[in-house]
């Protein structure tokens, strides 16, 4: 850190082309946004807190800036804004409050919640806030870039060819028995071989981490003892969240940073890539009455949505009390330095953008998948070859459910396959005809606008809401521990206990509820489209029933390995190695046509659907044929694959389904027993082979895949 002491205290003109703190050999140029200010003061602190303040003269299109001479990596700093202070207008300067640079590469110490972190007055919100924040947040830190990458680049894995798994940095490895404890819980943890190493044996190709930008809990949460353990309340778009390092544990602050990319290329080393969860569309400042931490005290107007009929608070479609002004220059080019920043710097290989609707958002509050933020991302020659994948909702008061609305080159969280799929197996009235259009890869959403299957992650659970164990094991939401009186987290679970509510001892509801797990994990990873694995659930983890775990920093969301299931994951690795295996599995065209043969589907008689059994929502049997002759577009190469033939008996019904295997594909086949969800011990080196139009019996609740080799085994 620099001796402040020794400095000049003022600052030479710098640069204005890029924003935050960027070391030169003879200092650091400071540089930050605001349109509104009168001044901007960037204040540096030595070791013991003292704080020396350094005026930046320079204004130039928005951007104040300035060289400070001597300072260097390590250095802490913050910035104080004097300008209009006016709430009617939406503006909220107030000098005494200690701002975090919004390009800030590290951040160090924490934020305590106090009346000295208000813009205003407590008791008047017209009025400002004299009291000094300086104590009471956390500060920005300068960073050197400077890394060896040892040759490391992104892994650019084909869509199609991929297994996306999701995780938590902290919970992943926090009770990991082969990982030291010393590190358990951060990034160090996850790029230990014990991590890196199961990740890779499972068989999956990506890992998508809940938020790692720096984050800090709301004050509700601290005032319960509680914090925002998912991270989504974020401070710092370029930051790792500190929280999450061994190295700032050991008493290095900023080493977060070099961990992180550590953690990033041994990742790549095992063949995973890393996927980041994003939170764009709003920030941890909350709404009006919220903590002033950076970009309200900035420029308030720029970086958030404004209500229209009133400036002093926001029009808000995240349900947190602001949502990020994406229709403004300056907060666009922020989202899109920070993403470039993750990909050229930090090596991430692409991102999932919570509540992604509010990012196409402009003036007029509506979601247009032709605003300037999809236009940028589709220009921009590093973030346009990045995996986008959106969340594609938010709470907007229109337009707030936008499933297959969004640019082509984006994936989107399909909702209705995660319905669909949970209600089918519950023995819903769903029917096969929505069984199959989401198991094909929704073309009814993605087709119209020439997408592929890829279009479609999908997914069963995900964080929020139950894990798999849970969704077999709870009719109803049990968040008690939350402090909200179990009122938090929705009730629109479509769950099924299987007989009792929560763990019990009877063997055969526990049976069925290993059954209804297989099934689900099945569908699945054997769907068209870009599988989604909620970390653990090929573990058997339980939350207890918590369905909105966001708040719960110790064992109900970590993994508690040693209660892991293991027949489960072998099974799930079967799965996802039979996937990876086989491309029939892994279309990257829609199959569609009554007449195509690639794809058909077929009632438990051995003869082709009818369209009075697509349109019976009481149907809960069917069988889907995969010709392993694959067409040449859907070759990474162009040159046509040739694989086996698969047919995959699914039977949601309580009873046993007796199918006839279908004779009209040309000439007879001999098929075995790749697996049966029923019984996962089920192999082909068990099962007798059988024969065209021979019957085969789906056992209740199952899914039963028969491989029928091309060439002789």
């Amino acid at each position: 850190m620099t001796d402040t002491a020794s400095l000049a205290l003022k600052a030479l003109p710098g640069h204005r082309s890029e924003l935050g703190a960027i070391v030169y050999s003879h200092g650091t140029n400071f540089a930050v946004a605001s349109t509104v200010a009168d001044e901007v003061t960037v204040c540096l602190f030595d070791s013991s807190g003292e704080e020396t303040r350094i005026r930046l003269e320079e204004y130039d299109a928005g951007v104040w800036h300035g060289l400070v001479e001597g300072v260097g990596p390590g250095q802490a700093y913050g910035y104080r804004v004097a300008g209009p202070f006016e709430p009617a207008r939406g503006l909220w300067c107030n000098p005494d409050k200690l701002l975090l640079d919004p390009y800030a590469r590290a951040f160090t110490g924490h934020l305590t919640y106090g009346d000295e972190v208000l813009s205003h007055d407590p008791a008047d919100l017209g009025r400002p806030s004299g009291a000094d924040s300086r104590d009471n947040v956390p500060r920005s830190l300068v960073t050197d870039n400077g890394y060896d990458w040892e040759g490391d680049t992104q892994l650019h894995f084909r869509s199609v060819d991929s297994v996306i798994y999701e995780a938590h940095v902290k919970g992943f490895t926090m009770r990991h028995p082969d990982i030291p404890p010393e590190i358990r819980g951060s990034y160090a943890a996850l790029a230990h071989e014990a991590a890196t190493g199961y990740l890779r044996d499972l068989g999956v190709t990506a890992v998508e981490l809940l938020p790692v930008h720096e984050n800090v809990p709301e004050q509700f949460l601290v005032d319960r003892g509680l914090t925002n353990y998912w991270g989504y309340n974020t401070i710092g778009y370029f930051a790792p969240h500190q929280g999450y390092s061994a190295a700032v544990r050991d008493g290095r602050p900023g080493g977060q940073v070099a961990e992180f990319k550590d953690m990033v290329k041994a990742l790549h080393r095992a063949g995973i890539e890393v996927i980041l969860d994003v939170v764009y569309n709003h920030t941890a400042e909350g709404g009006p009455d919220g903590p002033t931490l950076s970009f309200r005290g900035l420029d308030n107007p720029i970086y958030y949505r404004l209500d229209p009929a009133d400036a002093s608070s926001y029009y808000d479609t995240t349900g947190t009390g602001n949502s990020l002004n994406t229709g403004n220059p300056y907060t666009l080019r922020l989202i899109m330095d920070s993403l470039r920043y993750w990909l050229s710097e930090m090596h991430v290989d692409g991102f999932r953008f919570d509540l992604a609707a509010t990012l196409g958002r402009e003036e007029n509050n509506s979601f247009d998948p032709l605003s300037a933020f999809f236009d940028l991302v589709a220009q921009d020659p590093v973030v346009s070859q990045a995996k986008l994948i959106a969340e594609p909702w938010d709470v907007g008061q229109v337009d707030s459910y936008d499933l297959g609305q969004f640019p082509a080159q984006w994936r989107e969280w399909n909702g209705r396959y995660r319905d669909s799929m949970r209600d089918f197996w519950r023995s819903q009235d769903v029917g096969v005809g929505e069984f199959a259009t989401r198991f094909s890869g929704s073309a009814d959403l993605y087709s119209g606008d020439r997408r592929r299957p890829t279009a479609s992650v999908n997914l069963i659970t995900v964080h929020d809401g139950f894990t798999l164990r849970d969704l077999v094991s709870y009719d109803a939401k049990h968040n008690e521990a939350n402090g909200e009186d179990n009122r938090d987290g929705t009730n629109d679970n479509r769950s099924w206990n299987c007989g009792a509510e929560g763990p019990t001892d009877d063997p055969d509801i526990n049976a069925l509820r290993g059954r209804q797990s297989r099934a689900m994990l099945a569908t699945l990873l054997l769907s068209f489209g870009m599988p989604l694995l909620l970390g653990g659930d090929e573990l058997g983890r339980t939350q207890g029933g918590n369905n909105n775990a966001y708040c719960q920093d110790n064992e109900i969301s970590w993994y508690d390995w040693a209660a892991a299931d293991n027949g489960l994951r072998d099974f799930t690795k079967r799965l996802i190695a039979l996937r990876r295996g086989h491309p029939v599995f892994r279309r990257r065209r829609f199959l569609t046509g009554v007449d195509r043969a690639d794809l058909g589907w077929y009632s438990n008689s051995g003869r082709r659907m009818t369209v009075p059994e697509w349109d019976d929502p009481r149907m809960h049997a069917v069988a889907v044929y995969l010709d392993g002759t694959d067409s040449p577009d859907d070759a990474e190469d162009g040159t046509p694959l040739l694989d086996d033939d698969f047919l995959i008996l699914v039977n949601a019904y309580w009873e046993p389904v007796t199918f006839t295997l279908p004779a009209d594909r040309g000439s007879a086949q001999t098929w075995f027993v790749e697996l049966d969800t029923y019984d996962p011990s089920v192999s082909p080196a068990r099962e007798f082979p059988r024969h065209t139009a021979d019957r085969v019996t789906a056992q209740p609740r199952s899914v039963t895949v028969l491989r029928a080799p091309r060439t002789e085994e």
